[in-house]
């Protein structure tokens, strides 16, 4: 996998419907990225796999919880990963083992291996519980920022090398 240097690294988190633990990522992500002046160094984003919530806002129990750290999740709206943003992005980073099959197949494979799953950062091969059915947020929450924590771990490893 070739990684660009920290000055250039382009993360994009995905999830089924991209409202509820993608953007959780993203802005958590976004949110220690700006806690370490890396913003203009660092660009993160989300997307979904399914087409079934485009367009529509983060849901309702994610802007609770990340607004209870502060963050905002203003303006975010769910979109659908292309194929094209496989040559965009340098990690591609899911939720969990259904949504890794169906980017792979409209990514169309991963020779570069930039796809991982969040929790992989932290040396687990679990999932990110889906709060849309557990309704669950603070557990989603506290998994989301474990993941995104050692990945900005990683990246500063990686740049200090």
């Amino acid at each position: 996998m070739t990684i660009r240097t920290l000055s250039q690294i382009r993360i994009l988190f995905i999830c089924h419907g991209n409202i509820c633990r993608s953007p959780m990522a993203e802005f958590v992500m976004k949110d220690l990225v700006q806690k370490q002046g890396l913003e203009a160094s660092i660009h993160v984003a989300s997307a979904a796999t399914s087409t079934e919530e485009l367009g529509n806002p983060v849901h309702s129990g994610t802007k609770r919880k990340l607004s209870e750290y502060g963050i905002s999740c203003k303006d975010k709206t769910a979109r659908q990963i292309t194929r094209n943003d496989y040559g965009e992005h340098d990690y591609l980073i899911v939720m969990d083992d259904f949504n890794l099959r169906n980017m792979r197949k409209i990514i169309q494979g991963d020779p570069e291996d930039k796809v991982s799953k969040l929790l992989s950062f932290c040396g687990e091969s679990g999932d990110i519980a889906d709060p849309w059915y557990t309704g669950d947020f603070d557990l989603t929450y506290q998994d989301v920022l474990r993941g995104c924590t050692a990945l900005m771990h990683k990246l500063l490893k990686n740049e200090r090398g």
